[in-house]
């Protein structure tokens, strides 16, 4: 059974910083990219960040919003990728959910991505 883990959210303050983490089991997801996104209740699911398969088969993909500021790396040994977010702002607050591609290459598209987590609240207060 394929299974999406995040964990790392929580409740801060403007400015500050997270580290999102999301293990998946259940197969191996070397072979493909990853991505996070967001939601917020009433507003649809939102692209964050993307990255390759090999995490350095090119530069790794950022909504305008979120770049600069977060960063997303992935480490295959341990089947896990990670969302470091920086500068925090309120508009970030949202449920963030990791998710397996069907490709190799990152696509920004939510239907491209066959396998989700349940998602890490974050909250950032002003």
């Amino acid at each position: 059974q394929v299974q999406l883990v995040e964990s790392g959210g929580g409740l801060v303050q403007a400015g500050a910083s997270l580290r999102l983490s999301c293990v998946a089991s259940g197969r191996t997801f070397s072979s493909v990219a990853m991505g996070w996104f967001r939601q917020v209740p009433g507003k649809e699911r939102e692209f964050v960040a993307a990255i390759n398969w090999s995490g350095g088969s090119g530069n790794p993909y950022y909504a305008d919003s979120v770049k600069g500021r977060f960063t997303i790396s992935r480490d295959n040994t341990k089947n896990t990728v990670y969302l470091q977010m920086n500068g925090l702002k309120p508009e970030d607050t949202a449920v963030y959910c990791c998710a397996t591609s069907r490709y190799r290459f990152y696509t920004t598209t939510a239907a491209a991505y066959d396998y989700w987590g349940q998602g890490t609240q974050v909250t950032v207060s002003s």
